[in-house]
This record gives structure tokens, sequence and C-alpha cells, in this order.
């Protein structure tokens, strides 16, 4: 079962950087949209069955429209050729949301570490923890300064809170010298392409930081999601059925066939949509969503990618 969709529209198109384009999306006729917090994101529903996720990166007081900016991904799977080539203003939008999976959490303070269009979520944050009154930075990475949204605004609103380390003229970002050293009480968000996620949970891991100091998000399936399966059994808790889940099979796809809906949207484990409790049973987690602490706890799973370490899963269906 798909989530409820938003009937918005694009109201307009911006180009922000190069290869990255923003677009304001409204509802028809004006509107309320849904409340938001810093972190959260909308799934655009696109042509030809395309579902992405993109973050939410305008203000979340504004209610009367939702931003969200697209990098061109010549490599990818069509989602931002189709935002960059075919979407044009006055264009319908489904829009599935907003969720959160990557919230402010409280701190003493807070380092931000953003590569290319990672900056996306981060944005709103920096605003979010200034009003605050908390002390933070941002590291920004990108390949020129040209390809990196939002950084004339962002270093003209913070100043030299903004460290600037475009890779043409700095290189990569020097994870040992932001991360080494763990300090208490600070929160490090980190949101980017999938080796600067991998390095900055590698180098945290090695120095120590302590659990879930680290937040990253991902968009993209985790590189263990395609580690071996093996069948299992799922017991549903509200009927006592018991479904048998294939290797080659997904437990969405499994219940789907047997007529329990569930909501989902991704089916790669990035979205969060289809997260289930668990009653018992020890999941195998392979989602691109829950901290390493939710994870530890077992409590829930995503049942479009995750399956079980055993040979029985009890789920709250």
């Amino acid at each position: 079962m798909s989530e409820a969709e938003l009937k918005l529209f694009l109201h307009r198109r911006e180009a922000v950087a190069d290869g990255v384009a923003l677009l304001d999306l409204r509802a028809p006729g004006g509107g309320t949209l849904p409340p938001w917090e810093p972190g959260a994101h909308v799934d655009l529903v696109l042509g030809g069955g395309l579902v992405r996720q993109y973050s939410l990166c305008g203000d979340p007081a504004d209610r009367d429209r939702y931003l969200v900016a697209v990098l061109r991904e010549p490599a990818g799977r069509g989602g931002s050729a189709y935002v960059h080539d075919r979407m044009a203003p006055g264009q319908a939008v489904p829009v599935r949301g907003p969720r959160n999976h990557f919230p402010l959490v409280p701190a003493e303070r807070y380092l931000f570490l953003a590569g290319g269009i990672g900056i996306t979520p981060l944005v709103p944050m920096l605003a979010a923890v200034t009003e605050r009154g908390a002390p933070w930075r941002l590291v920004y990475g990108g390949r020129t300064r040209r390809s990196m949204a939002f950084l004339p605004e962002l270093v003209d609103r913070y100043g030299d809170r903004v460290v600037v380390c475009p890779q043409d003229e700095t290189g990569l970002l020097d994870l040992e010298a932001e991360l080494g050293v763990p300090r208490p009480g600070t929160a490090v968000y980190c949101c980017g392409p999938e080796p600067l996620l991998a390095a900055a949970e590698r180098v945290c891991a090695a120095a120590g930081w302590p659990p879930d100091a680290l937040r990253v998000e991902r968009f993209a399936p985790r590189p263990d999601a395609g580690a071996p399966r093996t069948a299992f059994d799922v017991e549903l808790a509200a009927t006592g059925r018991t479904l048998r889940v294939p290797a080659d099979r997904s437990i969405l796809d499994v219940l789907g066939e047997a007529g329990v809906a569930v909501m989902s949207s991704c089916e790669e484990g990035t979205c969060g949509t289809c997260e289930t409790a668990v009653l018992a049973g020890e999941p195998d987690h392979r989602d691109s969503v829950l901290s390493e602490r939710e994870r530890a706890s077992g409590r829930t799973l995503m049942i479009c990618v995750s399956r079980a370490r055993g040979d029985r899963l009890v789920l709250d269906l």
C-alpha cells in the first residue's frame, strides 16, 4: 500500500549551482502544507513511476511551499534527469511525506560535514541551531565553488563558521582533523556521497566517539544491502499467521502477495515508510535509515530490505 500523496505543483525552478536545480513546490490555489522540522525529506513522484527522496531545504516556518534541491546525476537512474530536463513550472508533482529520520537533536555544540548536494538537509539545521544560540561549525566540500549549492548565501549569513573546501582547491575533506579526537557534547551531522559517509563512520569508530554522536543520512542503499540472504519465517502478531520469506524475496513482497497492506515507498531501505515494529527475533538490518543505536535495539526494521538473522521474526502486523 502506498503512502498518501499531496497534490502539489512546481511553482518555480531555479539554478542554485552548476547542475543543481531548486524546486519550489506549492499547493494549487495556495494553502498550508503539512509541518516539518530540519532534517525532514519528501518523496517526489516523477514521470514513469520514478519515486525519489529529497531533503527539504527551506524554512520550516514557511508553510506555503516546500523547497528541494536536485543535483543532476549523469550516472543516476533517471530521476534527476527528469527533474532537470522535463519538469516545468505549473506541472503537477505528487509528493509523499514529509518524514524525518535525520532529526536535529539537542546538543551542547554541533559539527556539520557536507559533501556536495549533502548540504541540503543541513541548511535548515544551521538556522535552527543559530536561533538556539548553540555553537556550531560547518565544513562544506564540493568539486568546485560553482558546484556548491547555497554557498554564497551561507558565507554571507554565517561568516567564518562556514569552512569552504572545494576539492579543486583544497582536496578531500580532512576527516582525521575534524573527527580524529572525540569532543564531548558535540553532535556531528554528515550528509553527502557514500564515500564521505563511510569515511566519517570509520574515523569516528576508530577515534572512539560515543554511540550516535555521528548522524548520517543516505538516499542510496547501504553497501551491506546486498549481503547474502537466507529464507526465514515471519509471524504476524495480529492474526498469528506465519509466512515464509524465500531468500530471493523481501518481507514486503511476501506480505503484498498475501494481501497484507503495508505502507511503502522507495522499496530500497532509504525512505523509512515501511518501518515495522519487531516483537520477537533478531533483525538483519540492511536499511539506510536507522542509527546504530536503533539497529542494536532491534525494535523495528524496514521490511523492504531487512531480513532475519535467525529462522523467525514476529512483527507487529
